[in-house]
Protein backbone atom coordinates (compact mmCIF):
# COMPACT_ATOMS: atom_id res chain seq x y z
CA UNK A 1 0.00 0.00 0.00
CA UNK A 2 1.77 3.54 -1.09
CA UNK A 3 1.94 5.83 1.71
CA UNK A 4 -0.08 9.43 1.64
CA UNK A 5 2.12 10.77 4.46
CA UNK A 6 5.38 12.44 4.00
CA UNK A 7 8.50 10.81 5.28
CA UNK A 8 11.02 12.79 7.40
CA UNK A 9 14.56 12.30 8.59
CA UNK A 10 16.93 14.44 10.17
CA UNK A 11 14.14 17.06 9.93
CA UNK A 12 14.07 16.83 6.29
CA UNK A 13 10.64 15.97 4.32
CA UNK A 14 10.71 13.67 1.44
CA UNK A 15 7.11 14.37 0.59
CA UNK A 16 5.13 11.73 -0.58
CA UNK A 17 3.57 12.98 -3.54
CA UNK A 18 3.40 11.07 -6.82
CA UNK A 19 6.06 12.35 -8.62
CA UNK A 20 8.16 11.49 -5.66
CA UNK A 21 6.59 8.10 -5.30
CA UNK A 22 7.35 7.51 -9.09
CA UNK A 23 11.12 8.28 -8.80
CA UNK A 24 11.81 6.18 -6.09
CA UNK A 25 10.08 3.49 -7.52
CA UNK A 26 12.09 3.58 -10.62
CA UNK A 27 15.01 4.28 -8.86
CA UNK A 28 14.98 1.37 -6.47
CA UNK A 29 14.26 -1.09 -9.40
CA UNK A 30 16.99 0.39 -11.43
CA UNK A 31 19.61 1.14 -8.94
CA UNK A 32 21.47 -1.70 -6.40
CA UNK A 33 21.39 -0.65 -2.64
CA UNK A 34 24.60 0.72 -2.81
CA UNK A 35 23.82 3.79 -5.20
CA UNK A 36 19.86 4.07 -3.82
CA UNK A 37 21.21 4.73 -0.48
CA UNK A 38 23.51 7.04 -1.61
CA UNK A 39 21.10 9.16 -3.48
CA UNK A 40 18.62 9.28 -0.85
CA UNK A 41 22.04 10.54 1.36
CA UNK A 42 22.56 12.61 -0.94
CA UNK A 43 18.66 14.30 -1.41
CA UNK A 44 19.00 14.29 2.87
CA UNK A 45 21.97 15.91 2.59
CA UNK A 46 21.47 18.40 0.40
CA UNK A 47 18.33 19.61 1.53
CA UNK A 48 19.66 20.09 5.38
CA UNK A 49 22.52 22.34 3.19
CA UNK A 50 19.85 24.22 1.66
CA UNK A 51 18.05 25.04 5.24
CA UNK A 52 21.07 26.19 6.86
CA UNK A 53 22.08 28.48 4.18
CA UNK A 54 18.09 29.84 4.37
CA UNK A 55 17.72 28.65 0.55
CA UNK A 56 14.87 26.45 -0.60
CA UNK A 57 14.79 24.47 -3.33
CA UNK A 58 11.98 22.45 -4.45
CA UNK A 59 12.08 19.33 -3.14
CA UNK A 60 10.48 17.60 -5.89
CA UNK A 61 12.93 18.56 -8.37
CA UNK A 62 16.04 18.30 -6.06
CA UNK A 63 14.63 14.44 -4.87
CA UNK A 64 14.75 13.84 -8.75
CA UNK A 65 18.26 15.14 -9.25
CA UNK A 66 19.70 13.70 -6.55
CA UNK A 67 17.73 10.09 -7.12
CA UNK A 68 18.76 10.00 -10.85
CA UNK A 69 22.48 11.25 -10.90
CA UNK A 70 24.33 8.29 -10.46
CA UNK A 71 21.79 6.74 -12.64
CA UNK A 72 24.39 6.63 -15.81
CA UNK A 73 26.58 4.06 -13.97
CA UNK A 74 24.26 1.10 -13.78
CA UNK A 75 24.49 -1.42 -16.47
CA UNK A 76 22.09 -0.01 -19.10
CA UNK A 77 24.42 3.03 -20.24
CA UNK A 78 27.46 0.45 -20.41
CA UNK A 79 26.99 1.06 -24.52
CA UNK A 80 27.36 5.06 -24.06
CA UNK A 81 29.87 7.13 -25.01
CA UNK A 82 28.71 10.30 -23.04
CA UNK A 83 29.81 11.14 -19.79
CA UNK A 84 27.74 9.20 -17.10
CA UNK A 85 26.67 12.72 -15.57
CA UNK A 86 25.00 13.37 -18.98
CA UNK A 87 23.27 10.30 -18.81
CA UNK A 88 21.90 10.65 -15.99
CA UNK A 89 20.88 14.14 -16.87
CA UNK A 90 18.56 12.73 -20.02
CA UNK A 91 17.44 10.44 -17.85
CA UNK A 92 15.76 12.42 -15.64
CA UNK A 93 14.76 15.51 -18.17
CA UNK A 94 12.49 12.67 -20.03
CA UNK A 95 11.40 11.43 -17.08
CA UNK A 96 10.15 14.53 -15.73
CA UNK A 97 8.56 15.63 -19.25
CA UNK A 98 7.05 12.40 -19.65
CA UNK A 99 5.57 13.31 -16.21
CA UNK A 100 4.09 16.74 -16.85
CA UNK A 101 6.97 18.56 -15.54
CA UNK A 102 7.65 21.77 -17.23
CA UNK A 103 10.87 22.45 -19.20
CA UNK A 104 12.33 25.13 -16.75
CA UNK A 105 12.22 22.33 -13.90
CA UNK A 106 12.93 19.67 -15.63
CA UNK A 107 15.98 21.61 -17.01
CA UNK A 108 17.46 22.39 -13.62
CA UNK A 109 17.71 19.33 -12.72
CA UNK A 110 18.94 18.25 -15.81
CA UNK A 111 21.78 20.85 -14.94
CA UNK A 112 21.76 20.08 -11.42
CA UNK A 113 23.17 16.05 -12.44
CA UNK A 114 25.07 16.75 -15.60
CA UNK A 115 27.14 19.47 -12.73
CA UNK A 116 27.52 17.15 -9.71
CA UNK A 117 31.15 16.45 -10.30
CA UNK A 118 32.13 19.84 -11.44
CA UNK A 119 33.05 21.86 -8.52
CA UNK A 120 33.00 25.35 -8.14
CA UNK A 121 30.22 26.13 -10.41
CA UNK A 122 26.78 24.37 -8.85
CA UNK A 123 26.90 26.57 -6.00
CA UNK A 124 26.44 29.82 -7.76
CA UNK A 125 22.96 28.47 -9.67
CA UNK A 126 19.59 28.28 -8.96
CA UNK A 127 18.73 25.96 -5.61
CA UNK A 128 18.20 23.19 -7.15
CA UNK A 129 21.24 22.41 -8.79
CA UNK A 130 23.57 23.61 -6.10
CA UNK A 131 22.38 21.19 -3.82
CA UNK A 132 22.55 17.96 -6.03
CA UNK A 133 26.56 18.95 -5.60
CA UNK A 134 26.22 19.74 -1.98
CA UNK A 135 24.59 16.60 -1.39
CA UNK A 136 27.42 14.66 -3.32
CA UNK A 137 30.16 16.25 -1.82
CA UNK A 138 29.13 15.63 1.67
CA UNK A 139 28.54 12.25 1.05
CA UNK A 140 31.63 11.17 -0.95
CA UNK A 141 34.26 13.42 -0.16
CA UNK A 142 32.88 14.74 3.46
CA UNK A 143 32.91 18.15 2.19
CA UNK A 144 30.82 20.21 4.37
CA UNK A 145 30.04 17.59 6.91
CA UNK A 146 31.74 19.62 9.67
CA UNK A 147 28.45 22.22 9.13
CA UNK A 148 25.83 19.43 9.77
CA UNK A 149 25.22 18.07 13.77
CA UNK A 150 25.88 14.78 14.58
CA UNK A 151 22.37 14.34 15.48
CA UNK A 152 21.91 14.71 11.69
CA UNK A 153 24.36 12.73 10.69
CA UNK A 154 23.01 9.64 12.66
CA UNK A 155 19.39 10.06 11.26
CA UNK A 156 20.50 10.24 7.87
CA UNK A 157 23.27 7.13 8.03
CA UNK A 158 20.69 5.41 10.15
CA UNK A 159 17.70 5.33 7.13
CA UNK A 160 20.12 4.90 4.75
CA UNK A 161 23.64 2.86 6.01
CA UNK A 162 26.69 2.88 4.50
CA UNK A 163 28.66 -0.32 4.78
CA UNK A 164 32.30 0.50 3.16
CA UNK A 165 31.05 2.86 1.02
CA UNK A 166 34.15 4.36 -0.02
CA UNK A 167 35.20 1.01 -1.73
CA UNK A 168 31.78 0.56 -3.02
CA UNK A 169 31.61 3.60 -4.72
CA UNK A 170 34.88 3.72 -6.24
CA UNK A 171 34.17 0.38 -7.52
CA UNK A 172 30.94 1.88 -8.84
CA UNK A 173 32.89 4.76 -10.18
CA UNK A 174 35.03 2.14 -11.95
CA UNK A 175 32.91 0.13 -13.85
CA UNK A 176 30.33 2.67 -15.31
CA UNK A 177 33.27 4.67 -17.01
CA UNK A 178 36.12 1.84 -17.85
CA UNK A 179 33.59 1.52 -21.09
CA UNK A 180 34.14 5.51 -21.88
CA UNK A 181 37.63 6.68 -20.74
CA UNK A 182 37.73 9.48 -23.27
CA UNK A 183 34.64 11.18 -21.05
CA UNK A 184 36.53 11.74 -18.28
CA UNK A 185 39.14 13.79 -19.74
CA UNK A 186 39.14 17.08 -17.50
CA UNK A 187 36.68 15.63 -14.89
CA UNK A 188 37.15 13.74 -11.18
CA UNK A 189 36.67 10.17 -12.94
CA UNK A 190 39.80 10.47 -14.80
CA UNK A 191 41.22 9.98 -10.87
CA UNK A 192 39.47 6.91 -10.66
CA UNK A 193 40.56 5.21 -13.85
CA UNK A 194 44.07 5.86 -13.11
CA UNK A 195 44.04 4.80 -9.71
CA UNK A 196 41.98 0.89 -11.16
CA UNK A 197 42.26 0.89 -15.00
CA UNK A 198 45.11 -0.81 -15.88
CA UNK A 199 46.57 0.70 -18.61
CA UNK A 200 44.56 4.24 -18.59
CA UNK A 201 46.12 7.06 -20.04
CA UNK A 202 45.31 10.12 -19.22
CA UNK A 203 44.74 12.70 -21.79
CA UNK A 204 46.78 15.70 -21.10
CA UNK A 205 45.28 19.29 -21.99
CA UNK A 206 48.64 20.66 -22.62
CA UNK A 207 49.10 18.07 -25.27
CA UNK A 208 45.78 18.65 -26.53
CA UNK A 209 46.49 22.72 -27.24
CA UNK A 210 50.48 21.84 -28.41
CA UNK A 211 48.88 19.27 -30.77
CA UNK A 212 46.09 20.69 -32.22
CA UNK A 213 45.89 21.79 -36.23
CA UNK A 214 46.90 25.56 -35.56
CA UNK A 215 50.09 26.00 -37.22
CA UNK A 216 51.67 27.83 -34.55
Amino acid sequence: MTSTTDEIIAGVVVPATGLVRDVTEFIRDTEDDLLYHHSRRVYLFGSLHAQRLGRTPDPELLYTGAMFHDIGLTAGYRDSQLRFEVDGANAARDFLLERGVDGTGAGLVWLGIALHTTPGVPEFLAPEVAFVTAGVETDVLGIGREALSAEQIVAVTAAHPRPDFKNRILHAFTEGNLHRPASTFGNVNADVLAHYAPGFARTDFVDVIRGSSWPE
